[in-house]
C-alpha cells in the first residue's frame, strides 16, 4: 500500500500514540475475523498461519522478521508507509483506545509448538552434508531425535530436551535457498541443542548455533577423536 504523497509532518506525540498499540489489541478489535487462536497465549492470522503473535510481540516465520506493534505490522505486513501507518492508527487511538495494562508474567511451563515431522530427512541430510557436516553424526542425530525436517517448509529442526528426553527447545534453520532461522514458539532455551558426552565429564563446549557444533563434532572425528567425550553445547 504504498503512495507517493508528498512529506507530511507527523506531532511527535501522534506518533508515539500510534506506536504504542500492540498489534494483538489491534487485531481483536479491527480485524477480528484475521485473528486465530493457536494455543495460550498464542496467536496467528487467518492470512498468513506463521505469523505468530505472543507475548506482546510477533514473528512471521516464513519471511523472518517481526516486530511489536501493529505500527510494525502495518508497515512490514501491509505495506502501509510510515506516515499513512500512522494516520491510520492515529484515528483509532483518537476514538479512545489506551494500551492494555502490564500483567506481571506468572511462571507458567511453556507449551513447545513443534512442526509437524516430514516422511523423511531426505532434504535435511543433502542440506547438512552440503554444509560438511558428517553423515554419520547426521544419521545419528536423526535416530535419537534431535534433528528433523518439517513438513511444510522442510526446515531443519534442532531439538533440545530435558533431563527425561522431553522436548523443550526447537531451534529452524531454511534448507532451501532461504537463510531463515527461528526459535519454535514456546522455545526454552535452557534445553538448546547439545550433543551430550557419552559419560559424565566436567568439561562443555559452547557453541553459537547448531551448525557450528556439529562443525566441530565433525572436525575431531576427521582427526580420529572421539566427539562424545566432551558436553557439546549450542546458544
Amino acid at each position: 500500500m504504498r503512495s507517493n504523497r508528498p512529506y507530511v509532518q507527523l506531532d511527535p506525540a501522534v506518533i508515539e500514540q500510534a506506536r504504542q498499540m500492540d498489534l494483538l489489541s489491534y487485531l481483536q478489535r479491527y480485524e477480528p475475523d484475521n485473528l486465530k487462536h493457536v494455543a495460550r497465549n498464542v496467536y496467528c492470522t487467518r492470512e498468513h498461519d506463521s505469523l505468530k503473535i505472543s507475548n506482546g510481540k510477533w514473528y512471521w516465520w516464513s519471511r523472518g522478521f517481526g516486530g511489536v506493534s501493529a505500527l510494525d505490522y502495518l508497515i512490514k505486513v501491509k505495506e502501509y508507509s510510515f506516515v499513512e501507518a500512522v494516520e491510520a492508527l492515529a484515528g483509532i487511538t483518537a476514538g479512545g483506545w489506551s494500551p492494555p495494562p502490564v500483567s506481571v508474567p506468572k511462571d507458567e511451563p511453556k507449551e513447545l509448538l513443534l512442526p509437524p515431522r516430514n516422511k523423511d530427512c531426505d532434504r535435511v541430510i543433502q542440506y547438512l552434508f552440503g554444509r560438511g557436516i558428517d553423515l554419520q553424526i547426521i544419521q545419528e542425530c536423526i535416530a535419537d531425535g534431535t534433528i528433523y525436517e518439517s513438513a511444510r517448509y522442510h526446515n531443519v529442526v534442532f531439538i533440545g530436551k530435558d533431563e527425561s528426553g522431553t522436548p523443550k527447545y526447537a531451534a529452524y534453520r531454511g534448507t532451501m535457498a532461504s537463510s531463515f532461522k527461528g526459535d519454535a514458539s514456546g522455545s526454552d532455551k535452557r534445553y538448546s541443542f547439545r550433543l551430550l558426552a557419552r559419560e559424565p565429564c566436567q568439561s562443555v563446549h559452547l557453541f553459537e548455533a547448531a551448525i557450528d557444533l556439529l562443525s566441530y563434532a565433525t572436525l575431531l572425528k576427521c582427526e580420529s577423536k572421539d566427539y562424545k567425550k566432551e558436553n557439546l553445547l549450542s546458544l
